[in-house]
């Protein structure tokens, strides 16, 4: 098929560099002129494994092209993904400005039986609103609008693209649910199609039903805490109930990332606008909040709250590993604490620090360059990510740097017993 991608972002990227390995020829759309010359010449503006390798064989077998003339594309094309950003209003509704600007620019150049793929993550019925704008300009010809969420997981992104365990496409016109169903047949077998607004529903549903795991189980370490239980041995014995399911059940500093933040937020806007309280939603934001408060507690209570001038290592700042993305990490909010009550901070990352100085322009951090840099000198370590090298600690060197040995591991990444063997102080969360 011959597929039109506006918006190059996390999203729009992944989908176009997949669809066009996969027989298909794609044009991704972009606006900024600078990040169309980047991606035509092979180089990735958001880091996911693999992806870029990927991208690089797509444009050597010219079946990938990258333009900000959104008119020519959409001209050419059969199928119109819209993978536009939805970013969390002031009232916790999901600002659809992108998406009303970009459908009002595509609307005069539509023709018959092309099909608008609504990717990004929209509230109940904005399908409608995109379909009653196109309608206005072009009553008379023959077009769909079709749902088609995204379930792709920061850090395995195209793994979870080329094998998903579902596709969800909901729309009203069966020869558009037909033509959807052929281009993604090559990637799995079970293709749940649906109404619209029902998989509008089902992308709030699933990820806030994932966020209100997550806020459950750091209710249960919290708990554990007070009543002296270990929280890996209740993961593990209700974890492996088929009806519970092991993921999403590690208890932390509480969920981030560009997702369930805002998707928790607009599900209960949209019941809000509805005259209902989603009451469990409610709950789950307010301990997600809560979470990040208490892990600082922990912190500054070890100090006896005398923090002033204290130096703190900070390894990891992404929302979770194998992403870049900072965007609603938690370790903003905590970092913030950390320097408002006294700390001086030095943080590390494999790859979110360019994005987290743009997120805390005014506050006074440092960073270093390796993992081992930030120890020098500090009165505690404090593991906020969960990347996979820094799991791999070598003792003997942070007994050199460090001036006190105390770890505190939002993640729960280390073994605690380890640690201890090793003169350290050891804080998680619910051991």
């Amino acid at each position: 098929m011959n597929i039109t991608l506006i918006g190059t972002g996390y999203v729009g990227l992944v989908t176009g560099v997949c669809l066009s390995l996969h027989g298909n020829q794609v044009i991704c759309v972009d606006n900024n002129p600078k990040v169309v010359e980047k991606l035509q010449s092979g180089i990735c503006t958001i880091y996911e494994p693999g992806l870029e390798k990927d991208l690089q064989l797509a444009i050597k077998k010219k079946v990938i092209t990258f333009t900000s003339n959104t008119t020519e594309a959409v001209q050419k094309s059969e199928v119109i993904f819209l993978c536009l950003p939805t970013p969390q209003g002031e009232d916790g509704s999901a600002d659809l400005s992108y998406i009303v600007a970009v459908t009002k620019q595509i609307a005069p150049y539509l023709k018959d039986k092309q099909i608008i793929v609504n990717k990004s993550t929209v509230p109940v019925g904005t399908g409608d609103i995109i379909e009653q704008m196109i309608n206005k300009v072009h009553p008379n010809i023959a077009f769909s609008v079709v749902s088609n969420p995204e379930f792709l997981k920061e850090g395995f992104a195209v793994e979870d693209f080329n094998h998903p365990d579902r596709v969800v496409i909901g729309g009203n016109q069966p020869w558009a649910l037909e033509a959807l169903t052929t281009l993604y047949t090559p990637f799995t077998q079970n293709i749940i199609k649906t109404d619209r607004r029902s998989s509008e529903m089902i992308k709030y549903a699933a990820n806030s039903f994932l966020a209100t795991k997550i806020s459950f189980m750091n209710e249960i370490a919290n708990l554990c805490e007070k009543v002296g239980a270990n929280v890996d041995m209740v993961k593990s014995g209700i974890g492996s109930d088929p009806r519970i399911g092991s993921q999403f059940l590690n208890p932390g500093i509480g969920y981030g990332g560009s997702c369930f933040p805002k998707d928790v937020s607009a599900l209960i806007s949209t019941a809000y606008q509805q005259q209902y309280q989603f009451k469990i939603l409610d709950t789950v934001n307010q301990v997600n909040e809560i979470q990040k408060g208490l892990f600082v507690s922990k912190i500054a209570k070890h100090f006896n709250f005398n923090t002033g001038g204290l130096k703190l290592a900070i390894w990891g700042l992404t929302f979770k590993k194998n992403t870049d993305d900072v965007r609603a990490s938690p370790t903003i909010d905590i970092i913030k604490s950390l320097v408002r009550a006294g700390f001086d901070i030095t943080a590390y990352d494999p790859q979110g620090m360019a994005n987290f100085k743009t997120y805390l322009p005014d506050i006074k951090i440092n960073y270093g360059k390796t993992k081992e840099e930030c120890l020098k000198a500090a009165e505690g370590l404090v593991i906020l990510t969960e990347w996979d090298e820094f799991k791999n600690v070598e003792y003997e060197i942070l007994k050199k740097q460090m001036k006190k040995l105390v770890i505190f591991d939002g993640r729960n990444l280390l073994d605690r017993c380890e640690c201890e063997e090793n003169g350290f102080d050891y804080y998680g969360v619910g051991r």
